[in-house]
C-alpha cells in the first residue's frame, strides 16, 4: 500500500510535469465529458460577468503528450479533473480558449481585462461559489508557472489559463500564457 504521503509526492510530480508540458507543447487533445462531483452535485457553470462568460464546464486530465487536457470548443472551459475541484483546499485550474481559429469568439478572448477585486463564479447544482481575482501574470512558454497548479496555505484557489500574444503558426502555438489567480471569498 502506497503512503499518502508518496501519493501526494507523486501526484504533485505529475502536476508539474503537466504544468511544464502545457507552457511548451500545444495541446490540441481534449476529454469532454460532464464534470460528476460528489453525490448529485455537478459543476457545470464558469461565470464572469466583467467579460460576459457563463461557459460550460468541461472535465480534462492529461493529454497523451502529458499535458493539460483543453476544451474541445471555443466556447466552453474545461476543469483540470486531476487537482482539486473549485471550491475545495488548493489549486484548482481551468483553461479557455483565446484567439479560435478563423476569428470566432472564444471564452477567454478578454480574461486580460481581469483585474485585482474582480469576481468569478462557479455555479453548480448546489449553489455558487464566489471567487476574488488576487492577481493576473504572463508566463512564457518556457517560464517556470508551477504555481499556478499547487498550493499549500490551505485555502481554496481557481486558476484561470489561456494563451495570449502572437501566434506561431509553425509551433501552433501562443507566444505567452495569462494566468488569472483568484481566492475562494
Amino acid at each position: 500500500m502506497m503512503s499518502l504521503a508518496y501519493m501526494s509526492i507523486e501526484f504533485m510530480a505529475a502536476s508539474v510535469a503537466a504544468l511544464i508540458l502545457i507552457f511548451v507543447l500545444p495541446a490540441p487533445y481534449s476529454y469532454a465529458q460532464a464534470v460528476q462531483l460528489e453525490g448529485d452535485r455537478t459543476l457545470f457553470r464558469l461565470v464572469i460577468p466583467k467579460i460576459h462568460v457563463d461557459a460550460a464546464l468541461e472535465s480534462v486530465g492529461l493529454t497523451p503528450a502529458g499535458a493539460m487536457g483543453v476544451p474541445a470548443g471555443p466556447a466552453d472551459a474545461a476543469w483540470f479533473d486531476l487537482g482539486p475541484r473549485p471550491g475545495e483546499s488548493g489549486s484548482a485550474v481551468i483553461a479557455g480558449h483565446y484567439g479560435w481559429k478563423n476569428g470566432i469568439s472564444a471564452v477567454f478572448d478578454h480574461l486580460n481585462a481581469m483585474r485585482r477585486g474582480d469576481r468569478i463564479y462557479i455555479r453548480d447544482a448546489t449553489g455558487t461559489t464566489t471567487f476574488i481575482v488576487s492577481g493576473v501574470r504572463t508566463y512564457g512558454e518556457h517560464d517556470d508557472a508551477s504555481g499556478v497548479f499547487v498550493s499549500s496555505d490551505g485555502k481554496a484557489h481557481l486558476n484561470l489559463i489561456t494563451c495570449g500574444g502572437i501566434w506561431n503558426k509553425a509551433l501552433k502555438s501562443y507566444s505567452y500564457r495569462l494566468i488569472v489567480f483568484t481566492d475562494k471569498e
